[in-house]
Formats: C-alpha cells, structure tokens, sequence
C-alpha cells in the first residue's frame, strides 16, 4: 500500500510539472557579399577589432525592451555565439567579399596591418512599443592608420528596421535586413 501511495503521489508530480519551449539559437545571416569599385585600398590589409560595446550587454542573450527604461532578455531565444563575434565575423566576412582590401585579419592575427577597424555597439537591440516593433543596430565604425595610429575616418551607422512579429524571430529576419544594410553601407563608406 506503501507503495502505490508513493506511485501516486510520483505520477502526480509528474503531470504538474512544467514543460519549457525548447532553446532555439539564431545567427547573424545579412546580406555581406558588397563588391567595392574602389583601388583606395588594394595593395592595404586590415586588422579587424572585436567590437566594443558601451551600453549593451555583449553576451548570447538576445535583448529587448518595452520602455526606454524596462530591458529585458528573451528565455527560449538566444544569439548562436556572442554578439561581440558574431558582428567581428561578420564585418571580417563583409570586408572580404568585398575585395576592398589586400588582406583582411581578425585582430588576434600575428599578421602586420596596414589599417585597423575599431566598432563600438551603442545599440543592438529589439525595441517594442504596443503592437509595432523595430530591429535596432546602431553601430561606429573607426578606422585607424596602424602606422601611426591616427584616426582616418569615423562614421556612426544607425538602422530602425520594422519586425513582421513582435518576437524572437521577427526580431532576427529584421536584424538581418539591417546588417545586410550595413554591410553596404560601410563598404561605401569606406570606399569613399
């Protein structure tokens, strides 16, 4: 009798528990292949920073807000990799593809560079207000002279890109619209 009491109160537990919505994992998928037709930089390699982030959290969780006070992180959805890495693969990747450079490094490279891009992230974030939302990447670039180290140029890139849904994932297909526009824009940039 023992044991069908304890049978019992197992099941029971059991069927109470709570059941959580598997962990999915997204990733940085903008549009990078961005031909440069500019000779500016031909024979130049670069060295590419891992990004600095001033107010954002650099970590897997993907951020979001309801205010411009109220933050908070999703629980079932979370970035593939760091934010830092993921955006330092992707400007690496954009640069290449664009052919602008003899040679593109990430920064750990023991490699000589004859330019350096530093970013800092000042936001990049999912931003929702009622029943509309927006993909925000707001991103400086600098570019350096490793020989001296003077700064060459600097440009801040800011994008409000509008999400389909209000979630996780419309965050990210908008996120990714966003980079593929940043990518474009700062081959142009600087191509100039």
């Amino acid at each position: 009798m023992k044991y069908i009491i304890w049978i019992a109160i197992f099941l029971f537990l059991q069927g109470c528990s709570v059941k959580q919505s598997p962990m999915k994992a997204y990733t940085l998928d903008g549009d990078t292949n961005q031909k440069a037709y500019s000779y500016k930089f031909k024979d130049k390699t670069i060295k590419v920073a891992y990004p600095q982030g001033l107010k954002e959290k650099m970590g897997r969780n993907m951020q979001f807000s309801y205010s411009n006070t109220e933050y908070g992180s999703y629980q079932n959805s979370q970035w593939s990799n760091t934010i830092g890495q993921l955006l330092q693969g992707t400007f690496i990747q954009t640069l290449q593809q664009s052919e602008l450079f003899r040679g593109v490094f990430s920064y750990t490279s023991t490699a000589q560079a004859d330019y350096r891009l530093e970013s800092t992230i000042f936001d990049f974030s999912h931003r929702v207000r009622g029943k509309t939302s927006y993909a925000i990447v707001s991103i400086q670039f600098a570019l350096i002279d490793s020989n001296g180290g003077q700064m060459v140029k600097s440009r801040l890139f800011r994008y409000a890109v509008p999400t389909e849904t209000t979630n996780a994932k419309g965050y990210v297909d908008a996120t990714n619209i966003a980079m593929g526009m940043l990518s474009k824009d700062s081959i142009a940039w600087l191509a100039q």
